[in-house]
């Protein structure tokens, strides 16, 4: 699937989700899923990037030098370590995921509960 369509089924869910468990004390819980939830998306990122020359072309994209594009392309770790380190975390950003129209579980809660 691609990304925009992941991004608007995983806004649904977050909109459910928010309304369902509103009455709830869950802000401890969704502070607590959202990192997993922005891995999970830059894992799913990764894997669509599939080669290292793309990856490459991806990461000069978004701002990382050639140098360090072309050792981040090629590294050896898996893709969930990849998604979890500094690698993906200063590329692909909170807000760069937000200009591709991401909702966080705890903004959205904020929204609702504060206005």
């Amino acid at each position: 699937m691609s990304f925009a369509e992941r991004i608007n089924r995983l806004n649904a869910l977050v909109r459910g989700w928010t309304h369902y468990f509103k009455l709830a004390s869950t802000w401890r819980k969704l502070k607590e899923l959202d990192p997993w939830v922005r891995s999970r998306l830059r894992y799913c990122i990764w894997k669509q990037w599939k080669k290292p020359d793309r990856r490459r072309k991806n990461f000069i994209r978004l701002g990382i030098p050639p140098d360090q594009a072309y050792a981040w392309s090629r590294s050896r770790m898996g893709g969930w370590a990849i998604a979890c380190s500094p690698i993906m975390k200063t590329t692909v950003t909170v807000e760069r995921l937000q200009k591709r129209s991401y909702i966080s579980f705890t903004d959205y809660y904020l929204k609702l509960i504060y206005g």
